[in-house]
């Protein structure tokens, strides 16, 4: 039985060390686009809410220094029946600073997806944008950027890269190995996981699918899997960079996105996708749904093998002190729990969580640290 412990265990640690291994033999490759500076398409940012009374006028200030031609911009709140005083904050910065700004009202909380669905009835844009209120854009060009690559016709989506702003080392050192992952993913073909920092879709491909899921919480990523089966690449370019707020509890949080893209997966793999997408789909697919599942089957298996099999999850404890191992370790974890919460419940409604807020100046200083180092974690050398 140790052996076959020791297969399992081996078999969870290779699975994504090869995987990834093979996908950073990806960032050799051209794009295979031609983005088109100054490209200007007209776009609507949606930002949907739910109590963000403490972010909202944050995230409006982000949105007003991006250099965009403004008479090319229409900006939506859409906000699902908050009880802060979150639309009426919205709208006073726009009187504030005379800016054009719609504020929609849900009556009732349906979901993001509902809220995003109504917002785009209302849309104008050739390119509609995605971002949540917990999130910064650190780069005044980021529209412009996103639009240059949305200039390409065989572009239907676009995201970014991100870092989080809290946390800890846990969750920076699993983006320092995520961000890989995505550019990677990009430059095959398209990477079935998009962010709520910043997420840009062609209006007409959301039309086409029939606007956002409304039957899971991975929105953001299984609208860009359903751009990119009707033979559209959706990339997270190495010039797109966005900072997430992390919530105070971390493991909720981090539980939800979890359980959200076990749910986008599972429906993927009933999705007739382009074969130039499968490699990146079917192994993303395997290592959220699949391969956690081996770590407590090796342990199981280990501690029935009697003392041989006990040294060797007492190895495994020692690891822990190993902050890679120990991240990895972690990460499994969540998705475990995630796939068992998803038996009862889908987490499309969820209770808001207290976002760790960065002042103005601890902003500053965060955005001006992450700008200094984004290139060391995100352009790596190929193997």
């Amino acid at each position: 039985m140790i052996e076959a412990a020791a297969a399992l265990a081996a078999a969870h640690f290779a699975a994504p060390l090869a995987y990834y291994l093979y996908a950073r033999r990806w960032l050799r490759r051209p794009w295979g686009v031609e983005p088109r500076e100054g490209h200007t398409p007209t776009i609507t940012i949606i930002i949907p809410t739910y109590n963000e009374a403490p972010l909202i006028e944050a995230k409006l200030d982000d949105i007003a220094r991006q250099d965009y031609p403004p008479d090319k911009l229409q900006i939506i709140v859409v906000d699902s029946a908050s009880t802060d005083g979150t639309p009426e904050k919205a709208e006073r910065w726009a009187r504030q600073r005379q800016a054009p700004l719609e504020v929609l009202r849900e009556p009732q909380r349906n979901g993001k997806a509902h809220a995003l669905n109504l917002a785009l009835k209302h849309a104008r844009g050739d390119i509609v944008v995605i971002t949540d209120a917990d999130s910064h854009w650190p780069d005044p060009q980021t529209l412009r950027k996103a639009a240059r690559w949305l200039a390409d016709p065989s572009v239907g989506a676009v995201t970014c890269l991100k870092r989080p702003a809290g946390g800890g080392g846990v969750e920076a050192a699993y983006r320092d190995y995520y961000n890989v992952l995505r550019l990677a993913e990009s430059k095959k073909w398209a990477t079935p996981i998009f962010h709520g920092e910043l997420a840009a879709f062609r209006k007409e491909l959301l039309e086409k699918i029939g606007g956002f899921p409304t039957h899971l919480g991975a929105d953001d990523s299984h609208t860009a899997v359903l751009i990119a089966a009707f033979g559209y690449r959706a990339i997270a370019p190495e010039d797109l960079h966005c900072v997430e707020l992390v919530p105070r509890q971390y493991w909720r949080w981090r539980i939800r996105r979890a359980q959200h893209l076990i749910q986008n997966f599972a429906a993927s793999l009933r999705l007739k996708t382009p074969s130039r997408f499968r490699p990146v789909l079917y192994a993303e697919a395997y290592l959220h749904l699949v391969n956690p599942w081996l770590l407590p089957a090796a342990l199981a298996t280990a501690l029935a093998a009697g003392p041989p099999g006990w040294a060797l999850a007492a190895l495994g404890l020692a690891l822990l002190a190993h902050k890679p191992y120990r991240t990895w370790i972690a990460m499994q974890m969540y998705l475990m729990i995630a796939a068992l919460r998803n038996l009862w419940t889908k987490e499309i409604m969820w209770k808001k969580e207290d976002k760790i807020i960065l002042r103005s100046k601890q902003r500053h200083n965060f955005l001006l640290s992450f700008t200094l180092t984004q290139k060391n974690s995100v352009h790596v050398n190929p193997v």
